[in-house]
């Protein structure tokens, strides 16, 4: 008789834990029911599959909802890892994250993507997102531009690896104006030496600009800069070339007014030493 007793008490024990854990999953899903910011996916309970989530993302898409519509696509990829559902929504990830200026999280999600779908059909779509994202980051030439470098490195390779998508006449305008950033920074560097007197110091930033950013609108102003430089110095010379450079590559300019009336004032005129690196670089430019 007692041992029955007993296990009926335990019975009834375990019936009302049942019933406690029962009446709390109800309230919690009560609450998520009524506020769709909570995330589901955290609190370890049944959630919809992934093709009702992935419409459930589109269609707070199209509702202009991105945050809730990330969300969404977040959740698919956290409970269904590596599967087709997870691939696609990391794409659509990668976009709600870039639309919503969340532009360090849409690039953490972009190369994810990339590093685990390199090949697939959208691949060259996120590589291009990834870009965009560092591009967007981009700032002034006063202060550092690191985001400009990883542009380049972002949209070069979509140039590279995927020559024939849709995506590479945007990402080689992307890469210019990413390049003239990084230009106009030594630019910026060297005016700041050249201020002080500091010739040598603002012709190797002037230079650097001459020949690994001849495509870029700072190149004009560089060769007039080296002009400048150089004269300063009594490297006449070296001044004479660049002038001559710049004029014959930009006879228009007026960066070669201005430096041929500095050199016609000292009793000089632009001439072209064909042995001067200046020349050599001259070649190369835009209007050679």
């Amino acid at each position: 008789m007692t041992e029955t007793k007993s296990v009926g008490i335990r019975n009834t024990a375990r019936i009302a834990a049942v019933s406690l854990l029962l009446v709390g999953t109800s309230v919690l899903v009560t609450a998520c029911q009524s506020d769709p910011d909570i995330d589901i996916t955290k609190l370890g309970l049944n959630v919809d599959p992934p093709e009702q989530l992935y419409n459930q993302g589109l269609a707070n898409m199209k509702a202009g909802n991105l945050a809730e519509a990330s969300r969404k696509f977040d959740a698919i990829d956290k409970q269904n890892p590596f599967t087709d559902w997870a691939r696609k929504a990391l794409v659509m990830s990668t976009f709600t994250k870039y639309r919503l200026a969340r532009y360090d999280d849409a690039v953490t999600t972009g190369n994810r993507y990339m590093k685990q779908y390199p090949q697939s059909e959208d691949s060259a779509y996120v590589q291009y997102l990834v870009g965009l994202s560092y591009s967007k980051q981009i700032v002034d030439v006063t202060q550092d531009q690191k985001m400009a470098r990883s542009t380049i490195d972002a949209m070069q390779k979509v140039v590279n690896n995927y020559p024939k998508s849709e995506y590479v006449e945007d990402a080689q305008a992307k890469i210019r104006f990413a390049r003239d950033q990084l230009a106009g920074k030594e630019m910026q560097i060297g005016r700041y030496y050249l201020e002080r007197k500091e010739y040598l110091a603002a012709i190797a930033r002037f230079r650097n600009v001459v020949e690994n950013y001849g495509n870029t609108n700072q190149v004009e102003e560089a060769l007039a800069r080296l002009v400048e430089s150089y004269y300063a110095m009594g490297v006449t010379e070296e001044a004479q070339t660049a002038a001559a450079v710049l004029g014959h590559n930009y006879p228009d300019s007026q960066w070669y007014t201005d430096s041929f009336k500095l050199l016609k004032g000292g009793g000089l005129e632009p001439r072209e030493n064909r042995g001067s690196w200046i020349s050599r670089a001259g070649a190369k430019l835009i209007g050679a």
